[in-house]
């Protein structure tokens, strides 16, 4: 089975920033495509960021565009997700996704196209 697990959140205010990580305890992300998704209480999960295994293609929500960056470290085997200028309505849990058919260049943001998805880790910002 595979586990994805999500770290990172917590509680901070308006304006601040978090970090978000993702690990594989138990494959590689080796030729995946990583992304993003949130979903706050009452709504339907929502994608956020996605990254191509080459890292050559990023793609963003438009509500997070110029405030959020995902990268990943492939030796790490981890995906990050940078989040600055935070807004109360980014409160959300955060989980992370894996597409194991995707090419090297491709980062898709559909929750049907992903594999793997992590439990996520709680994101809330105060206003």
């Amino acid at each position: 089975q595979v586990q994805l697990v999500e770290s990172g959140g917590g509680l901070v205010q308006a304006g601040g920033s978090l970090r978000l990580s993702c690990a594989a305890s138990t494959r590689t992300f080796t030729g995946d495509a990583l992304g993003w998704f949130r979903q706050a209480p009452g709504k339907e999960r929502e994608f956020v960021a996605a990254i191509s295994w080459s890292a050559s293609s990023t793609k963003y929500a438009d509500s997070v565009k110029g405030r959020f960056t995902i990268s990943r470290v492939n030796a790490q085997n981890t995906v990050y997700l940078q989040m600055n200028s935070l807004k109360p309505e980014d409160t959300a849990v955060y989980c992370c996704a894996a597409d194991v058919n995707a090419n090297f260049h491709y980062a898709g943001g559909a929750i049907h196209e992903y594999d793997y998805w992590g439990q996520g880790t709680q994101v809330t910002v105060s206003s």
